[in-house]
């Protein structure tokens, strides 16, 4: 579906030739500036190899190598990539990025509170500028294992985890996923036992200083949670300045059997910011895998959801909430392969679009032949607040097995005038009754936070985002 408030007519044929051969210059210069960043990559790369010939207890060195291969042949994805085709990433490889940080930066807790989950305790991987801050963090080996992953993949007692989960669920024939990991080295490391509850949520968080004019970051995290264990994990990326940042991230999380993960993405960042997040969640039976994504901010953002089932009476819950404007653009692409009997999947995203901002919506299920009693449920609701907003939304299902529940769903729509009125007419002003109706259209996805002072910070950055005060307690 593609549905856009307003359309163009009357051009003249002189305008259109005039416009096509601008198009065609302009086209040519960012192919030319994409090639040259992908040269400086090619270049960055080599001298990466030699800073990391210490990771040599792993097999890390070969798969860096492979995957740096793939991309030098596939390049950044295109508009003629079907699952690329409304997320043109030409505005953010204009750049001249610079692919490692000239230099530390300290920053104060004082400074960057605001951007932690503070109302609560919590264990802390802090990185600024992709380098780790051991003043900001608060990281543990008792019991659990919550620390660093370029510590991981070079001392010898990490071996064997390393080369049984690292770079085994995500994508290789996604070239941005293989850019990543053909320079994974820093991250965050993750590894609870088995029968362990982690007793406090875990925050990941990654800051950009502004130091670079333009800075590329590659962050790498690995969550491994063993059988009838739970933790919940926070994720934020978050520049503090105007300066422009592209953040390309890979996840990858791995739920034992009746493991229990709620996985929290924030992405509330400044306009000069884009965002590329892929996370990729296998799953053993009788696990329960929750992926909540909330988008407020950046210039681009693209998420990349994959889940895969590996066993009976999977739970797999993946919501998010959009409310963007500007012209902003979040692209929310999942995948979730049922490949056994008697699992779930529930998937719930909601998106608010205003100004000349774009939404996408590109949901996969695929129900395989074996996978029989499989219930799966997709819904995609939509708003556009002004004429100039557009999404693109495609929820899809390929079910091949024939004794399923399965369903899905899209809506595309403005605000309900009818809803509107009776407020308005209760004496509330027409702006406060619009973010009333906004709030609670978007309030459904919110209730899946089982975190009680994460759900109060979403809450108060959806209304900042709506512009008002709900006035009422949240």
């Amino acid at each position: 579906m593609n549905l856009k408030g307003k359309n163009i007519d009357n051009v003249s044929r002189h305008g259109t030739r005039n416009t096509k051969h601008g198009t065609r210059n302009t086209e040519h210069g960012i192919k030319e500036r994409r090639m040259e960043l992908k040269e400086k990559l090619i270049t960055s790369f080599l001298a990466f190899e030699n800073s990391v010939s210490t990771d040599t207890e792993t097999n890390v060195h070969d798969i860096r190598s492979k995957a740096f291969t793939h991309f030098e042949q596939n390049g950044f994805p295109t508009k003629k990539d079907e699952e690329w085709k409304y997320t043109p990433l030409k505005s953010i490889l204009k750049y001249d990025y610079n692919v490692f940080p000239k230099a530390d930066t300290a920053i104060e807790f004082k400074d960057v509170k605001k951007y932690f989950l503070h109302e609560v305790e919590s264990y802390k991987i802090v990185f600024i500028d992709g380098i780790y801050s051991s003043f900001l963090s608060d990281t543990t080996h008792d019991g659990y294992d919550i620390c660093l992953l370029s510590a991981a993949l070079k001392k010898p007692k990490y071996k064997m985890v390393i080369d049984h989960y690292f770079n085994t669920i995500a994508s290789k024939k996604e070239s941005i996923t293989s850019l990543n990991t053909a320079f994974s080295k820093e991250g965050a490391y993750i590894n609870i036992p088995k029968n362990t509850v982690v007793p406090k949520p875990i925050q990941i968080v990654y800051f950009s200083t502004g130091s670079e004019a333009q800075l590329m970051l590659q962050p790498r995290n690995l969550v491994i949670v063993g059988e009838n264990s739970h933790v919940q994990i926070v994720e934020r990326h978050q520049s503090l300045t105007d300066n422009v940042v592209l953040t390309n991230v890979v996840t990858e999380i791995f739920a034992g059997t009746r493991a229990i993960v709620d996985y929290y993405k924030i992405q509330n960042d400044q306009k000069t910011a884009s965002l590329i997040d892929n996370t990729y969640v296998q799953q053993q039976r009788q696990s329960v895998a929750s992926v909540n994504t909330f988008s407020f901010g950046g210039n681009l953002t693209r998420n990349n959801l994959e889940f895969y089932h590996e066993g009976e009476h999977i739970t797999s819950n993946l919501n998010g909430i959009s409310i963007i404007g500007d012209k902003q653009l979040v692209d929310n692409h999942t995948l979730v392969m049922h490949k056994y009997p008697n699992c779930e999947s529930h998937e719930l995203y909601k998106g608010i679009y205003a100004d000349k901002s774009t939404g996408v919506f590109n949901g996969k299920v695929i129900v395989e032949q074996e996978a029989q009693k499989t219930n799966a449920f997709q819904q995609n609701n939509n708003i556009l607040i002004d004429d100039g907003a557009t999404i693109n939304a495609k929820p899809q299902l390929e079910i091949f097995a024939d004794d399923v529940k399965c369903s899905h769903g899209c809506t595309i729509g403005q605000l309900d005038k009818d809803a509107l009125f009776y407020l308005r007419s209760r004496g509330i002003p027409k702006k406060e009754a619009e973010a009333l109706l906004l709030y609670a259209f978007a309030n459904d996805a919110l209730q899946k936070i089982k975190i009680a002072e994460l759900k109060t910070r979403i809450t108060r950055l959806i209304a900042k985002k709506l512009g008002v005060d709900l006035g009422f307690d949240l």
